[in-house]
C-alpha cells in the first residue's frame, strides 16, 4: 500500500487509514476481521477520538494491539472535543483526554494525536507549548489539527517556528470529492479551494475523514430519494450529482466503480493525501482498496470537479 510520510513520525503513514467508529469490545470478531485484514493489505493506521462510542472504540483497539507488534502501526488519536458547548482546547482537558486515550489503548506513546476541534479564542502559543509538553515528555510523537482552518494551522506553525517549537505536522479536515452544503457535525471544517491551494503550498499532509461522502457515490441515493435526511441536508445538491454523473462515466471507463473514482480523487492530490474510511464489513473494505490502484490525472481530476472537457 502506498504511504505519506509525516514530518517528525518515525514510520510512513499508509494512504489508507482505519476509521475506528464502529469498533467496540462488544464486537471483537468484526473489530479483529477487519482490523486484520487492513493490515494484511499493507494498512498500518488507526484513526481513534477520544470521545468515539463514548471510549468504547479505543478499548476495542486496545485489546486488538495487546495481539499485534506495535511497532509498525501508525496510531492516531483525538482529543479536546467540546462537550455541550463548553470549548476544551485547555491544558487541563487536553491531558485528561490524552491520558485516557493511552490508558484504553494500553500504549506508552500515541504516534500522532490531533485536536479533535480548535478554540480561536485560545492563542495558539499556549496550544503549542501545551503539546510539546507532551512530546517531550513522551505521550505523543507528532501532533497536528483536525477541523482547524488552514488560516490558524498557518499562525500556529509560524509561532512554532520563531519560538523553536515544533509546530503542526498534518491536517485532518473533510475532503471529498463531493462539496458540503454545511458542516455534517458541529464545528466541522471542509476543504475549499483556498484550503487545496495552501497545501500544494505548504505540503502540509492532509488525512481527510468522510473521504467517500458517506457513501454518496456507491448508488445507494439518488436526487429523488430523501429518505436520509443528513444526505440530504449535507451532500444533495446539483453540483455534487453532476460530479456523481462524472464519476460513474469515468469509472466505468476504468473498470471499477463511481464510489473508488471518489476515494481515487482524495488520493489523488498534488500534496501528500491520505483517507480515512469506515468500513463496516470486509466487503467494504475491499471495495475502498481498488481505489489505491486507481491513477487520475489533473486533467481528470478537474474534470470530475467542473465538467470541463478532457482532451
Amino acid at each position: 500500500m502506498n504511504s505519506i510520510e509525516i514530518a517528525g513520525l518515525s514510520k510512513p503513514c499508509s494512504q489508507l487509514i482505519m476509521g475506528s467508529m464502529v469498533f467496540s469490545p462488544d464486537d471483537m470478531d468484526r473489530c479483529r476481521s477487519l482490523l486484520d485484514a487492513f493490515v494484511e493489505a499493507g494498512g498500518n493506521a488507526i484513526d481513534l477520538a477520544h470521545i468515539y462510542n463514548g471510549g468504547r472504540s479505543e478499548l476495542a483497539v486496545g485489546k486488538w494491539l495487546q495481539d499485534r507488534e506495535r511497532d509498525n502501526l501508525v496510531i492516531i488519536d483525538k482529543g479536546a472535543h467540546p462537550h455541550g458547548n463548553r470549548n476544551r482546547v485547555s491544558a487541563k482537558d487536553i491531558a485528561s483526554d490524552l491520558n485516557e486515550s493511552l490508558e484504553r489503548l494500553c500504549v506508552d506513546t500515541i504516534d500522532v494525536y490531533l485536536l479533535h476541534r480548535d478554540d480561536p479564542a485560545v492563542p495558539v502559543g499556549d496550544i503549542l507549548e501545551i503539546l510539546n509538553e507532551h512530546k517531550s515528555a513522551g505521550n505523543i510523537q507528532v501532533f497536528g489539527a483536525s477541523n482547524w482552518t488552514w488560516q490558524r494551522i498557518e499562525e500556529a506553525n509560524e509561532y512554532a517556528y520563531a519560538h523553536g517549537l515544533v509546530g503542526f505536522c498534518c491536517n485532518s479536515p473533510n475532503l471529498s470529492l463531493a462539496t458540503a452544503n454545511e458542516p455534517r457535525w458541529p464545528g466541522c471544517v471542509t476543504v475549499d479551494a483556498e484550503t487545496l491551494a495552501w497545501h500544494e503550498r505548504t505540503r502540509l499532509p492532509l488525512l481527510s475523514w468522510s473521504s467517500q461522502a458517506g457513501g454518496f457515490f456507491t448508488g445507494r441515493y439518488s436526487q429523488q430519494s430523501h429518505e436520509d435526511a443528513d444526505m440530504v441536508r449535507v451532500y444533495y445538491n446539483a453540483k455534487n450529482w453532476g460530479r456523481f454523473d462524472r464519476a460513474t462515466e469515468l469509472a466505468s471507463a476504468k473498470g471499477v466503480d463511481a464510489n473508488s473514482i471518489a476515494l481515487a480523487y482524495v488520493l489523488n492530490q498534488r500534496f501528500p493525501s491520505a483517507a480515512i474510511i469506515g468500513p463496516h464489513s470486509l466487503a467494504e473494505l475491499q471495495s475502498s482498496l481498488v481505489a489505491l490502484d486507481v491513477q487520475l490525472s489533473q486533467e481528470e481530476i478537474d474534470w470530475l470537479l467542473a465538467g470541463r472537457q478532457v482532451s
